[in-house]
């Protein structure tokens, strides 16, 4: 330390596995100082063999205790002085530190410490761990990290947090503008991100949508009732609509009026930000929600190629004698040319059609419990879903037409595919099935970032805390890849509880009067988390 020529009560020391280009590891102690300089104060040794490097860990962890000492030096030790001490010591002397350690690593290697705002960083880190209200969130960062907002100041952040010129809602009248849109800046730097992931080239996207709904009952220009896909139905709703890259690397987001039509919304977007950040014209991979003539028509005429969800029941009549003419085996995987560039792949399996059964007969036993209580509505007299397997006789009788539902298991474990690439069949399925990314990030984002239910009520803040959950999920996303890559049993649930028991001490050096902040020593699994953190984002 005093090579360093700075007191030891201001550095904190750690271990640090490097690579090397000829495929050993190196263990190394690093000192860190509280400007942020680093110094490799001793190298224990290096190996390709990971219980030498697992060895040479336990050296180093030893290294690092004699070196710190007890955790007050500045004390005697004389035990009833160390009592003393301890005893004076208060709960706000203490606080969590872990989020900042992890998460804010994380944060600041992403490139997320380019935007210009502490409360920003402080909002975006809190999601990951204690997701809630802004109210929730205050109250924690006072009582846990000592970081103290008025809910007040929480929410004029948010009023200018995703300001744009283009917003025209009666609600942002009189709204300053804050000179920084922090969704486009969030945006560009979650995309830089991405290309670094993927390897610097966007060949393929995945877009869908999702909808989040509001504990508020009321409606306005952007909060509107329609198909909520949360089953909450009597609830004013919005539309996400995200794109990914693969591994559900986030591109971009737009917000939606809850009552939009989804299939209206990909090729703007697309376009959209294909032309903000230059990636060129990938291959457009969605679901059959997204599929319809126009939108087909739309991404043709703009050169781009597409692998859609299809709907083989609902094709033309004669293009369903030719899809039931092929015969489909279990396993099988067949195309059927439909002109003009475009193939439909269908493929056929047991599980699948098992799957499809066990629906029809679901849906099969609502409709005849509706039949058999009279209950039926206006609602059920269409032609959609199951509901196409009732007859009415007369102006009165409803019965279920049974052969209609027996003829419906021909299609039972048939799913198809619409493409204008020229990818094989085998490819085409592949790069279908990759959807699950963009399904696992909005899982990602419902559960683990709790973005819905939203207790906003006006547009600006409703767009603010939709752009502090991507930010959150983009970190979430590298902290997987991280734990991947090092193949390591933490899993991102267990990270985050492990970040949240990190607690750091402070209290005013006896001898220097000054402030001194120690971080508590970790336990195994706390430090094999630090060690992987801080390995990814040297690197």
């Amino acid at each position: 330390f005093a090579n360093l020529g700075v007191p030891r009560y201001l550095c904190i020391m750690f271990l640090r596995k490097k690579p090397n280009k000829s495929g050993s590891t190196s263990v190394q102690v690093i000192v860190k100082t509280k400007n942020r300089k680093q110094r490799v104060v001793k190298t224990i040794g290096s190996s390709r063999d990971t219980d030498e490097i697992e060895r040479l860990m336990a050296e180093g962890r030893k290294y690092i205790s004699d070196q710190n000492g007890p955790l007050f030096p500045d004390i005697d030790e004389d035990e009833n002085a160390v009592d003393a001490f301890v005893g004076s010591l208060t709960n706000s002397q203490i606080k969590v530190v872990g989020p900042e350690l992890i998460f804010g690593r994380l944060y600041d290697y992403i490139g997320f410490n380019s935007i210009p705002s502490e409360m920003f960083r402080h909002m975006a880190i809190c999601r990951l761990f204690n997701p809630g209200s802004k109210l929730k969130t205050v109250d924690y960062l006072e009582r846990y990290l000592h970081v103290s907002y008025d809910i007040s100041k929480i929410y004029r952040f948010l009023d200018n947090l995703c300001y744009r010129k283009d917003t025209k809602l009666a609600a942002d009248k009189g709204r300053k503008e804050s000179g920084t849109d922090y969704k486009r800046l969030v945006e560009q730097i979650s995309f830089d991100h991405t290309k670094k992931v993927v390897g610097g080239n966007i060949s393929v996207c995945f877009y869908d949508m999702t909808t989040l709904y509001f504990e508020a009952a009321d409606e306005d220009d952007l909060r509107k009732a329609g198909f909520s896909k949360d089953g909450k139905h009597s609830n004013p709703q919005i539309f996400l609509g995200l794109l990914v890259a693969s591994g559900g690397n986030p591109i971009g987001y737009e917000i939606y009026e809850g009552n939009i039509y989804e299939g209206n919304t990909i090729v703007p977007l697309v376009k959209a930000l294909a032309e903000r950040f230059g990636f060129g014209k990938p291959v457009v991979v969605a679901d059959s929600g997204l599929l319809s003539k126009k939108n087909i028509e739309a991404l043709t005429s703009d050169g781009y190629e597409y692998i859609l969800g299809a709907r083989p029941k609902s094709e033309s009549d004669d293009m369903k004698d030719r899809i039931l003419s092929l015969d489909l085996k279990y396993g099988d995987i067949k195309e059927v040319d439909k002109g003009n560039g475009v193939r439909l792949i269908l493929s056929s399996s047991e599980k699948r059609a098992h799957k499809d059964k066990r629906m029809r007969e679901k849906g099969l036993a609502r409709l005849q419990k509706k039949v058999k209580s009279g209950k039926l509505t206006k609602q059920n007299i269409n032609n959609r879903g199951y509901n196409k397997y009732l007859r009415l006789d007369g102006t009165v009788d409803v019965s279920i037409d049974m052969a209609k539902f027996e003829a419906d298991a021909v299609w039972d474990g048939i799913k198809g595919y619409v493409t204008n690439t020229r990818l094989t069949p085998e490819e085409v399925i592949d790069s279908y099935g990759n959807l699950w990314f963009i399904e696992r990030a909005f899982r990602f984002n419902k559960f683990d970032l709790a973005v819905r239910p939203i207790y906003h009520r006006l547009r600006n803040r409703i767009e603010g805390h939709i752009c502090i959950c991507f930010t959150a999920y983009t970190i979430l996303l590298e902290l997987e890849r991280i734990l991947k890559a090092a193949k390591s049993d933490i899993t991102i649930h267990r990270a985050q509880e492990l970040a949240k028991n990190m607690y750091a001490i402070s209290y005013i050096h006896a001898r220097s009067k000054q402030a001194v902040e120690r971080i508590l020593g970790m336990d195994e699994e706390q430090r094999k988390l630090y060690d992987l953190i801080d390995m990814a984002t040297q690197s």
